[in-house]
């Protein structure tokens, strides 16, 4: 049995992304369409596979080279100097193909079905060729009579679609026409009238193009996912949930009704983070690497955080265990006894405490994606600059220069690290990055980590726009954290507290900066009513500074 794997074409439909990596070698469970197609063809007793190439051919044999030793079956590479379509394709192979029956597959093709089962039907009917077919009707145009032959490939939102495998029988060669490049469905649609070309519609199978990035990561999410729960890849419901700050998107998948009788599921559901396709080199890929190698720190530390169950770099897709839907907002939120949200913050803080020095230990600064330490620059340029360009500019209108206030936002940071106890910094610590399960709170979104103030983080928590704290529950869980910290001299508390004020400005300049640049600029609407309590809280802590050095930025916040 042998085998013919169209490889040539650009992935047009996928640009930009194909620039760069042909699309039989986009990924699905992080292993290379290409290669679950291969391992199909091996199960179904091929053992000669060709592959024509045309589009970045060296990355495609670059890949089978490292698959050879891995696969038993015989793979040869026929290049293309120029694309020769479906047709000229297989006309190609001719002097290899001419012996018997032999499969033709697009190298994109997503499905689980058995491919042994098209060719026992080619076998049994003898035709030139035998199209596997499928309802899909975005791509239905496929008619067929009532005994199972093709009788047109050119009516659209009739019949049914060709799903790019097909069996072909060697006697197609004597009707190839004359010129060099051609497609395959022109050279059928003539064959058709003679009742040539049978078509097949196996039951209840998985299919799915590739083609388009949406397609792609619809593919994607639903193949990795079934792998996590251990159902069919079509048993597979894929649930969108509200998305956050960011460009990603949240999905929560779950077993559907079970087809095959499969045995017990490994869990009952879990969560999809996707970020987009992830192409080597760019920032999305650097976030995403980064989610995945310090979400299995903190979890091999016995750290709070949900567990990574699988990963695909390429697709951008991360799936982690399934926390729930209950943040420490929306806990606390429902909470009337001042006492019993101070003990569910003090939890938190416990596991905060652990997030900052169990997670630093180990920790690969490597791993981070944007700068290894929570550093003045980053200060500076990530949260004063922000501050000032996305809110006081750009939502509040009002005209102010950065550089007439760089020396107050200097003071800022510099005293905002220089008491700051060094520890693994989550960076965006507030309520929605928090998950409540079974009363025990899990940290979520932790791919911005790094080195640095653990006053930042309990800044983040203890101002938190999604939740008002009382003053006096502040100071009390300030005291809380200082307690857990060990820090018993009244000279260590206070340059504790001194860094975790300053912190605080930090912290709530960038709350500012973002949730009007989220609301104004990315479309996000529902950020904005939070931004009168975070610029009250702002102006509180601004009258506390008694410094003149911040003198001009105290004014100009004041004004706001």
């Amino acid at each position: 049995m042998k085998a013919l794997i169209l490889a040539a074409g650009f992935g047009t439909r996928l640009l930009p992304y194909t620039r760069s990596i042909p699309k039989p070698l986009f990924t699905l469970g992080s292993i290379p369409v290409l290669q679950h197609i291969i391992q199909q063809l091996t199960r179904c007793g091929c053992r000669q596979v060709l592959i024509n190439t045309h589009h970045l051919p060296g990355r495609i044999t670059a890949f089978l080279d490292s698959l050879k030793t891995r696969v038993e079956v015989e793979i040869s590479v026929i290049h293309e100097s120029e694309i020769l379509d479906t047709g000229g394709a297989i006309a190609n192979v001719r002097e290899i193909m001419a012996d018997q029956p032999f499969f033709v597959i697009n190298g994109d093709v997503a499905t689980d079905m058995d491919l042994a089962s098209v060719w026992q039907i080619h076998l049994k009917y003898g035709p030139l060729a035998t199209l596997v077919l499928h309802d899909r009707t975005e791509f239905n145009q496929v008619a067929v009579d009532t005994d199972g032959w093709i009788t047109d490939f050119h009516s659209p939102g009739r019949g049914l679609a060709f799903t790019g495998i097909q069996v072909v029988s060697p006697r197609i060669f004597e009707h190839l026409p004359a010129t060099r490049i051609f497609s395959s469905i022109d050279l059928y649609s003539r064959l058709c009238p003679d009742r040539q070309i049978r078509a097949y519609v196996p039951p209840d199978i998985f299919w799915e193009d590739i083609g388009t990035p949406a397609a792609y990561s619809r593919t994607a999410r639903q193949w990795i996912s079934s792998g996590v729960l251990g159902t069919d890849i079509g048993n597979t419901v894929i649930q969108a949930l509200a998305g956050d700050g960011s460009d990603r998107s949240w999905f929560r998948a779950c077993p559907g009704t079970d087809r095959h009788a499969l045995p017990a599921w490994k869990f009952r559901s879990a969560v999809i983070c996707d970020h987009g396709i992830c192409l080597p080199g760019t920032d999305r890929r650097a976030q995403l690497d980064a989610f995945v190698a310090i979400g299995n720190h903190l979890h091999s530390r016995n750290i709070p955080v949900p567990r990574i169950l699988a990963h695909d770099a390429l697709a951008g897709i991360v799936v982690l265990e399934d926390l729930g839907e209950i943040h420490l907002a929306d806990s606390v939120n429902r909470m009337s006894d001042l006492t019993g949200i101070i003990r569910t913050y003090r939890k938190v803080i416990d596991r905060l405490v652990l997030f900052s020095q169990k997670g630093a230990t180990g920790f690969d600064l490597s791993w981070t994606c944007q700068t290894p330490f929570y550093s003045k620059d980053l200060i500076l340029e990530k949260e004063c600059r922000y501050f000032l360009e996305a809110f006081v500019q750009n939502f509040m209108k009002k005209a102010a220069d950065f550089d007439a206030f760089m020396d107050d936002f200097s003071f800022i940071a510099d005293h905002a690290l220089a008491d700051g106890l060094e520890g693994l910094m989550h960076r965006d610590c507030q309520s929605k990055n928090i998950m409540i399960r079974n009363e025990t709170p899990f940290f979520i979104d932790f791919q911005s980590a790094r080195m640095g103030p653990f006053q930042y983080d309990l800044a983040s928590l203890l101002l938190d726009p999604y939740v008002t704290l009382p003053q006096q529950a502040r100071q009390d869980l300030l005291n809380h954290a200082m307690d857990r910290l060990n820090l018993n001299s009244r000279d260590s508390r206070q340059r504790f507290a001194r860094s975790f004020y300053f912190c605080c400005l930090t912290r709530n300049m960038q709350i500012l900066g973002a949730f009007a640049h989220l609301s104004r600029v990315k479309k996000k609407p529902w950020f904005e009513p939070y931004i009168p309590a975070a610029l009250a809280s702002l102006q509180r802590l601004m009258q506390q500074m008694e410094s003149a050095s911040v003198s001009r930025l105290k004014k100009l916040i004041l004004s706001l």
